[in-house]
């Protein structure tokens, strides 16, 4: 019988698309005061490169097609912008619906990786923290207990004083997130948004999901199946 019911955060209760876009405007109004172009100009450049798949150096290749010198004290004063600006992202209505049908029916909780204090800003632009008996950010942690380190559900469950067959884990990333709740023994189930990132992302047999959504709002049934 399941009792706790732990969410990921990035593309599970909201699409991380939505937050990407908030965090190159964000770094477009910032680069704007300081040099003679327009932030939509910049954001437009910025939003080429992402959309395009450059996932890993988006500031960079930007900045050089717009021609702004950049230096790593400029690239890592860019990341700090998009790590603490405030978010501008809203919780769907499907996911809502489905935190408060699932709240005082199992205990639910929160693991996420991510660097802070993004994911904290994040989990208050959303306004869901009061859904969560706990919170685990992995990064508190320590960096080598991201997923797909078991540290985090083992400290998540320890502080729910729940056992692993008890809990059930929903995620989006097939490459990370259900290794470690597999090898514990905890339910897992992928959601598959539809503007998510790793949507396209193969199932690894390696790490495969029991379940697979592709709505938020057919996690409630799935649970009384199972």
């Amino acid at each position: 019988m399941f009792t706790t019911v732990i969410f990921d955060l990035d593309d599970t209760l909201y699409d991380e698309i939505d937050y990407c876009r908030s965090g190159f405007h964000a770094v477009s109004r910032y680069l704007a005061k300081s040099h003679k172009i327009a932030a939509d100009k910049i954001f437009d450049s910025l939003w080429q490169q992402f959309t395009a798949g450059n996932r890993t150096k988006t500031l960079n290749a930007a900045l050089e097609k717009l021609a702004i010198p950049s230096d790593d004290t400029l690239i890592g004063s860019l990341i700090e912008v998009y790590r603490t600006h405030t978010p501008q992202i809203t919780l769907p209505a499907d996911s809502k619906s489905v935190l408060e049908q699932l709240t005082g029916k199992y205990t639910l909780a929160l693991l996420t990786d991510g660097f802070l204090p993004a994911q904290q800003l994040k989990v208050r632009a959303l306004g869901i923290e009061k859904y969560f008996k706990s919170i685990i950010y992995t990064e508190q942690l320590g960096r080598q207990f991201w997923k797909p380190s078991p540290v985090g559900f083992q400290k998540l469950l320890e502080s729910l004083n729940e056992i692993p067959r008890n809990a059930a884990y929903i995620a989006d990333n097939p490459q990370k997130d259900f290794i470690a709740p597999n090898k514990l023994g905890i339910l897992t189930i992928r959601i598959i948004r539809p503007a998510g990132l790793h949507r396209d992302l193969p199932d690894d047999p390696a790490s495969l999901a029991k379940h697979t959504i592709r709505q938020l709002a057919h996690l409630p049934d799935l649970l009384k199946k199972l």
